[in-house]
């Protein structure tokens, strides 16, 4: 087990960056995606790629236990291409769902197969409006209007259930993504983040880090990174060699 990771959301905009990266680091990686379609992209990258619905709770714990994990990687998300503001409400909740019910499935399974350590992927833009830069203590956004609100819970209802499971948790707060697989070429405002520092944000919280959360952006002012810069030995600065 101690080399085996599966990676739920394998097939998303960070999935794929972290597979390239693991791959490349010796890990015997299972990843995830809903679509049949995507299955053989993944399995390009080297990795065993599996269909499944975080949804199905029974074939999930089943597919789990298969892989054997020592890690759990939760990069689950259901958002349009370019974060297509037409899509956005209902995106919205879908994504809750998946913050509150598919991490309780994706957990069980990942206690069932007796792996050790959980890496989940929530955001740094979820906080109540206050005094900048924000760190990981700043309280979260839960009694916001609308969609910040309903945002807001979904997170807090993920990072709930990561850091109190029988596992070592670890919670990134990843900043606006932006790089390939995005639909954004260009640093958005507001604790911008590439794709690849995330990607290689989870691929260090894997192996470093104390449990609890991780705020994971560009030093732009907005959120505090002190802490994965000393804890993960992270750097947002990092970038995938071209040529993907």
């Amino acid at each position: 087990m101690q080399n085996r990771v599966f990676v739920a959301g394998a097939g998303g905009a960070i999935g794929r960056p972290l597979c390239r990266l693991l791959v490349g680091d010796g890990w015997q990686v299972t990843g995830t995606t809903r679509s049949p379609e995507k299955a053989g992209a993944l399995e390009t990258l080297g990795i065993e790629p599996v269909v499944v619905d975080v949804f199905d709770a029974d074939r999930l714990e089943r597919v789990v236990a298969d892989a054997g994990p020592h890690i759990v990687v939760h990069q689950l998300t259901d958002l349009p291409p370019g974060l297509d503001p037409a899509r956005m409400a209902d995106a919205l909740e879908r994504n809750a769902r998946i913050r509150e019910v598919g991490t309780r499935n994706l957990v069980a399974a990942a206690v069932a197969a007796g792996a050790e350590r959980l890496i989940a992927q929530s955001i740094a833009f979820a906080y109540a409006p206050g005094s900048q830069p924000y760190v990981e203590d700043t309280p979260l956004n839960l009694d916001g209007p609308d969609r910040a609100g309903l945002t807001a819970r979904g997170v807090a209802s993920l990072e709930r259930q990561v850091l109190e499971a029988p596992l070592y948790g670890i919670v990134l707060r990843y900043g606006r993504l932006y790089g390939p697989g995005t639909g954004f070429g260009h640093p958005p405002k507001g604790a911008p983040l590439h794709v690849d520092a995330a990607a290689d944000a989870a691929r260090r919280a894997m192996t470093r880090g104390r449990a609890g959360v991780y705020n994971i952006a560009e030093d732009d002012g907005t959120i505090s990174i002190r802490k994965a810069a000393e804890e993960l030995g992270w750097d947002p600065g990092f970038r995938l060699a071209t040529g993907r």
